[in-house]
């Protein structure tokens, strides 16, 4: 095997991804491209081309994936409604892929030889980090330092920065980390491993808390086109726009906090603490849109296979064969998914209001109480008899055993 002279680091900038970029200087003697994706982590970005320098690589590159990141890859899991067990919009997981096709083109640029993360090897990120890059380089060679290293800790982590000069914001008292994208911002680590630990009220910072919300509701109007958000209030976005406008609107309402313990991939529960605002409210509009658009059949079958769709988004496979078919399925079914939702957001809550659509299945003059020409009440008779035919044959059945 050739020796590795150049490798391209996913590079955050944060604790562990500083570390490894001076890491992989001193063990592997090679040049170290730091290469970092701008997916919406706003002022994280800031100075980071400096301090990549500063810590030893020699060039750093950064790609803005904002609108793709919110087009291919949030947008068509909303169009799925996905949700990994119940409560999980998948932040995260929607990144990664997003994340290394682009750092794979900074590689195939480059001419590196390998690519590095600092993802643990307890987590879920290693594994869409290098499914997602076996996708793309089917002979890609990875260097993963928490599988290789005698760091144990974040805290051995923070001790090798201090004594290489490396500046860092993570301390022992405070060592939970933060990933931040366009879609949420989450939590792990530190005081968060104690799952009966409440988060400390400073900790969040893309919602107000609930309690201090207005006291004045706020209604809002998002319309849809084929499935995809494409305006509020009657003003039109882009997707990764729009998604921004949304998580400002949302989280001065305190719409979107989540704690949950969860099951990574690796078989462990993992606690995470995650603000979605954008993301809660148009996942609960795309439902009511769905509500009024789409055959009761339809939405069953569909949703049997939500769990199936968000687990294999979660487990790293959405290059996967069996996930783009799952999506062009639920993708042909959006055709129709095209209106409007009224929404009402309350300190914490999200309400819908309202609907309405060009292709609505919802017919007033046949669900209507009052009198109407449309509707014989008296074809439910034979409709009943023949849904309940296979009871009447399993009671006749059990009747007859007991003579």
């Amino acid at each position: 095997m050739k020796p590795i002279k150049k490798v391209v680091l996913a590079y955050s900038g944060g604790l562990d991804t500083s570390v490894i970029l001076r890491w992989l200087i001193e063990t592997y003697k090679c040049e170290v491209v730091a290469w970092c994706a701008d997916v919406g982590q706003a002022e994280e970005l800031s100075g980071l081309d400096k301090k990549a320098k500063d810590t030893g690589a020699v060039q750093y590159v950064q790609m803005d994936l904002r609108e793709s990141f919110v087009k291919d890859f949030v947008f068509p899991a909303l169009r799925a409604n996905a949700i990994y067990e119940g409560e999980y919009l998948l932040g995260t997981s929607l990144a990664r892929p997003c994340i290394i096709e682009g750092m794979m083109k900074t590689v195939r640029e480059t001419g590196a030889d390998a690519i590095s993360h600092g993802a643990t090897g307890k987590g879920n990120d290693q594994v869409r980090f290098e499914l997602g890059a076996m996708f793309f380089d089917p002979e890609v060679r990875v260097i993963a330092p928490w599988r290789e290293w005698s760091i144990k800790s974040r805290t051995d982590c923070i001790d090798y920065a201090k004594k290489h000069g490396i500046p860092i914001t993570a301390s022992a008292e405070k060592p939970y980390s933060m990933d931040r994208n366009l879609l949420h911002l989450s939590f792990e680590g530190g005081v968060l491993e104690d799952p009966w630990n409440e988060p400390p009220k400073d900790m969040f910072i893309l919602s107000k808390d609930p309690t201090d919300a207005p006291n004045e509701p706020e209604y809002l109007e998002i319309g849809f086109e084929k499935g995809n958000p494409v305006s509020i209030n009657g003003q039109s976005y882009g997707p990764a726009m729009l998604l921004g406008r949304m998580n400002e609107i949302a989280g001065r309402h305190g719409v979107g906090r989540v704690d949950i313990c969860e099951s990574r991939y690796v078989g462990m529960k993992s606690r995470g603490v995650y603000e979605t605002p954008g993301g809660t409210v148009l996942h609960k509009a795309h439902r009511a849109m769905e509500s009024i658009t789409l055959d009761r059949e339809q939405i069953r079958l569909r949703d049997s296979l939500i769990p199936e769709y968000s687990t294999l988004v979660y487990r790293g496979f959405w290059f996967a064969p069996e996930r783009v078919m799952l999506q062009g399925m639920f993708d042909q079914i959006q055709e129709v998914v095209t209106g409007t939702v009224r929404l009402k957001l309350y300190k914490g809550n999200v309400t819908i209001v309202g609907r309405k659509s060009p292709y609505t299945l919802y017919r007033e003059d046949f669900v209507t109480f009052e009198r109407d020409e449309v509707y014989d009440q008296r074809d439910a008779t034979g409709f009943i008899r023949l849904t309940g035919l296979r009871l009447r044959l399993d009671a006749l059945r059990d009747r007859a055993k007991k003579q």
